[in-house]
């Protein structure tokens, strides 16, 4: 038997576009299975034992998740099974957290020699096991087993959820955008990106099924560069949870924020997009009505929130979350501290993005910037909500305070 559970506390928890597509995608992967998924609602360590008991089920078998939160759920699943073992296994890694450390057994903090060792290691070829639809259990079958519909997307996506769309939208990348990832990936005029970070975020598609496809070319190798940052990211959270929401280094606690009510009017137009920088409002403005932004966006859009605006890094990440549907918690959360300084890695505390010289940079015709702020040359558009040279000055001010 193949079963989903609907966790309410993760569906309260996520954005309505990861919402949209975790349900199209298991409605994609019910499919797969002739309908022969069994989705319940509720906490998993109820529903689980009672599925078990129902099927007179002799194991149990899940996907191994490295989160914090997945970490503790399926401990509670664990101790209410009592004598029915739970196994867990596989990784959405190419190397799961936890394997790779240093010759003393301690994590690595720092990326370059975590991506050496990395490398070094290695992971198997993609699997090439596959499910015999006759094998399962209908769950028509299964008496009170509480089974519902998949829910209903609370949104519409731009993007088709599940393997098969996971699979045609990689081999397009890989024919028609891998060769130039290296030069392209940085331009979110070009938008070189493969979009691909909701498939794997949702399991539609395993990251060794990728790499298969990555030569020794230039493209292939940064392609494969940013799939070890995202092991890297998974990495740090397993060995410190508390970085989810924390600074890593915590010699940061006591940077001076800005939370009061002038901080909270500047955060809406952050948010809203109209901070009058035009690459900052352009990358907002695609999160809003798209749930995605360019990478070398994201980075523009949360230096400029915490080194611009002097607002705690996890209020942007949170809005990221509720906005993404990529949204991955280590990833999203490490790259925010990457750009407050606060992380492993990070970048210098006393960097700060410039937005006009990034603009400049990466997006020099400024097609991006037109595409989303058609009112760019207008009277509607506002005047920078803050000058950006003082702001500089002020942070560094502020950390070098510490």
């Amino acid at each position: 038997m193949v079963c989903f559970v609907v966790d309410p506390r993760l569906e309260k928890s996520s954005g309505p576009r990861r919402l949209s597509f975790l349900y199209d995608s298991l409605r994609e992967l019910d499919g797969q299975l002739a309908g022969r998924l069994l989705v319940v609602r509720g906490r998993p360590e109820r529903e689980i034992p009672r599925l078990v008991a129902a099927t007179e089920a002799v194991s149990v078998h899940v996907s191994a998740d490295h989160s914090p939160y997945g970490r503790r759920r399926d401990a509670a699943v664990t101790a209410a099974l009592g004598d029915i073992p739970m196994h867990a296994s596989g990784s959405p890694y190419l190397v799961a957290p936890g394997r790779i450390v240093k010759g003393n057994g301690e994590p690595y903090k720092v990326f370059t020699p975590f991506f050496r060792q990395w490398r070094d290691h290695g992971w198997r070829a993609p699997a090439t096991s596959s499910v015999r639809i006759a094998d399962l259990v209908d769950p028509g079958d299964i008496v009170r087993s509480g089974r519902i519909r998949v829910p209903a997307a609370p949104e519409k996506l731009s993007i088709r959820a599940g393997e098969d769309a996971a699979r045609q939208r990689w081999a397009e990348f890989v024919g028609d955008g891998l060769d130039t990832y290296a030069t392209d990936r940085d331009r979110p005029d070009r938008d070189g990106s493969s979009r691909m970070s909701a498939y794997l975020k949702f399991g539609n598609i395993h990251p060794r099924t990728m790499t298969a496809d990555l030569d020794g070319s230039p493209g292939a190798q940064a392609y494969l560069r940013e799939l070890a940052f995202r092991d890297f990211y998974a990495h740090v959270l397993h060995h410190w949870p508390d970085s989810l929401w924390h600074n890593w280094n915590r010699q940061f606690d006591g940077i001076e924020l800005d939370t009061d009510q002038a901080a909270r009017s500047l955060f809406e137009a952050w948010k809203t997009g109209r901070t009058g920088f035009p690459i900052v409002d352009a990358g907002m403005r695609q999160l809003a009505e798209t749930g995605f932004m360019h990478n070398r966006v994201r980075m523009i859009t949360a230096s400029f929130l915490v080194k611009d605006l002097h607002l705690p890094w996890w209020w942007g990440a949170r809005w990221f979350l509720d906005q993404l549907v990529d949204g991955d918690m280590a990833s999203n959360q490490h790259g925010w501290q990457w750009a407050a300084g606060t992380g492993t890695d990070a970048a210098p505390y006393f960097r700060v993005f410039n937005p006009t010289a990034q603009a400049e940079k990466f997006d020099p015709h400024g097609s991006y910037v037109r595409r989303w702020i058609p009112e760019l040359d207008t009277d509607e558009y506002p005047a920078p909500i803050v000058d950006h040279k003082t702001e500089r000055e002020e942070a560094l001010r502020r950390y070098r305070g510490l």
